[in-house]
């Protein structure tokens, strides 16, 4: 019998293994094969998304508190052409019109976030709660789910009280874990009997870099090599409590999910026959997305992370790591505390290794060895930074399957940009963008991973950040000169229902007739933009040439 359970177990060790083996991630193998003819599973949902300090306006309307974004973008020099969020798409006041736009498209969902301050003004829920706040978000789920559209919510969406800024140092400190549970906690009990998909954090690597390592966001702190990995830190337990006050006080009465929305752009090697650019490669992955997902997956910040920034600060004559440690009890805390896992994904970059000194200080950017790389012949529409490669999106959701033991994955932010100066509603590149990309997807859906949802980002132009209003996302085009804010329908918003319609994509015929079709209903709306921005431009005549500022500091 002691045999018989010896040979069991070693039966089983070995099949471990051989799971094991065979759930690494291929690094030699870039399938680039042709487009993919059929449709997603039966439950799958389209959606779309924003954000509340990018499309709300109405910034000190309500009893709405400040927000560190509110600060930051009234600084002169901040934001392209000082542009501010304060009134931006007005969907504050918009929400029957916005709605009415998901309707056409007949959206499952819609991922919008909270703005914190509205409900909370000083951060603090032992302060003050902001009724009208309240009444805002029970507004719009309410009327989402009499539409039938499901309410995807995002409690953090970059826009931190300014007060929990000034008095604490805002992520640098970790007090936040609790503020932000206290503000989660009411957002469970006031709006958690319909909303059943809660996302904490949205990209949480862009709040730590460049909010608190390279400046260019909000609140504009440049804590080199050491503001980053603080602040991710404090996110990371901030989250993984969240999750902990969900599962023990709200799960087992309103049975619903909490994740996170990481957003990474994939790094492929440069030559993926040379071991060193695997190894930059995957050291990329694992400062970018797994520096997140690892401690939520497996308890602990990736080993070469700890090793690489742990070298880099011996080199420097530190004592200890500038990459702050979890104790054993944080490690099983944060482990195993995320229902599903959102992913935000728009480009791609080659990698390769590259070597810093370490005598000129260090870095997020310069810890890592590596140099990014673009190739010359990928389409680039607008922002510098998005090219359009949609092999990669495939190749990143099979590593998310292969690192993290195949999880529940809801795309959370795909898209792409185009720069202010066209105004042409016609939008073929986009149509081509989300045909590629949500192609690569549904490949990667046959190919076994668990991908739930799709997130289209986003559904209106709006604020884009530092870039202000000079880089555009949305399906529909926002005439931010108008005074209700108008919206108009771009072409891609006609190809993109159509995929929603069919759920995939049935045949070849049918798709060039749905390009062709879509490029065809632009026509008019393009007349009718032309026609608006005439008579804007009669009723203003000859206004005032907006002031231009320096670009902002080097960073």
């Amino acid at each position: 019998m002691a045999q018989h359970s010896l040979l069991s177990l070693c039966h089983v060790l070995v099949l471990a293994l051989c799971v094991s083996a065979a759930e690494d991630f291929d690094w030699t193998k870039n399938e680039k094969g042709s487009f993919h003819y059929g449709t997603f599973p039966t439950a799958f949902s389209w959606g779309a998304g924003s954000s509340a300090y990018q499309t709300e306006g109405a910034w000190n309307k309500d009893g709405k508190g400040m927000s560190i974004w509110d600060v930051f973008s009234h600084k002169i020099g901040k934001t392209h052409l000082n542009n501010t969020g304060d009134s931006s798409c007005e969907s504050y006041y918009k929400l029957k019109d916005d709605i009415l736009l998901m309707k056409d498209m007949k959206l499952n969902h819609y991922r919008f976030s909270i703005s914190w301050p509205r409900i909370l003004p000083t951060g603090i829920k032992s302060d003050q709660i902001n009724e009208k706040g309240i009444q805002h978000y029970d507004n719009l789920i309410n009327m989402l789910l009499e539409s039938q559209i499901t309410p995807i919510v995002t409690l953090y969406h970059w826009d931190l009280p300014q007060v929990l800024q000034e008095k604490y140092g805002g992520w640098q400190n970790s007090s936040m874990v609790n503020f932000f549970n206290d503000y989660a906690n009411l957002c469970f009990e006031r709006f958690g009997n319909r909303v059943k998909h809660w996302i904490t954090f949205n990209n949480p690597w862009s709040v730590a870099v460049e909010g608190y390592e390279t400046g260019e966001h909000a609140p504009g702190l440049k804590l080199k090599g050491t503001g980053a990995y603080k602040a991710a830190h404090n996110i990371i337990k901030a989250h993984a409590k969240v999750w902990h006050t969900y599962d023990i006080q709200w799960r087992s009465k309103q049975k619903g999910l909490v994740g996170i929305s990481l957003s990474t752009d994939w790094g492929e090697p440069v030559d993926i026959t040379n071991q060193r650019d695997i190894e930059a490669a995957d050291r990329y992955m694992q400062f970018y997305l797994g520096w997140f997902a690892a401690p939520l997956f497996s308890g602990d910040y990736p080993q070469v992370m700890k090793e690489y920034v742990g070298k880099k600060s011996a080199q420097q004559g530190l004592g200890s790591s500038r990459l702050p440690t979890f104790s054993p009890h944080e490690k099983s805390y944060v482990k195993g505390t995320c229902d599903f896992l959102g992913i935000g994904h728009f480009t791609t970059r080659y990698i390769t290794q590259k070597n810093f000194p370490s005598n000129r200080g260090g870095t997020y950017f310069t810890d890592r060895d590596l140099a990014e790389l673009v190739d010359p012949l990928w389409p680039d529409p607008g922002s510098e930074w998005l090219y359009s490669v949609p092999w990669g999106f495939r190749r990143l959701l099979h590593y998310v399957k292969t690192q993290y033991g195949n999880p529940m994955i809801y795309v959370t932010e795909n898209g792409v940009s185009e720069k202010i100066v066209c105004t042409d509603l016609c939008d073929e590149w986009r149509i081509q963008y989300f045909r590629d990309y949500i192609n690569e997807m549904l490949k990667a859906v046959n190919d076994g991973v668990d991908v739930k949802g799709y997130t289209a980002w986003s559904l209106l132009d709006m604020f884009e950040w530092d870039e202000g209003y000079s880089e555009r996302f949305g399906l529909y085009y926002v005439d931010f000169d108008s005074k209700n804010k108008q919206r108009y329908p771009k072409a891609s918003v006609q190809f993109y229902k159509r995929i929603i319609n069919s759920n995939g994509f049935p045949n070849q015929r049918e798709i060039e007739s749905w390009k062709r079709k879509a490029t065809e209903t632009c026509t008019s709306s393009n007349q009718l933009l032309a026609a608006a921005r005439r008579k804007s431009k009669e009723n203003k005549g000859h206004a005032e040439m907006p002031k231009v500022w320096p670009a902002h500091d080097e960073v």
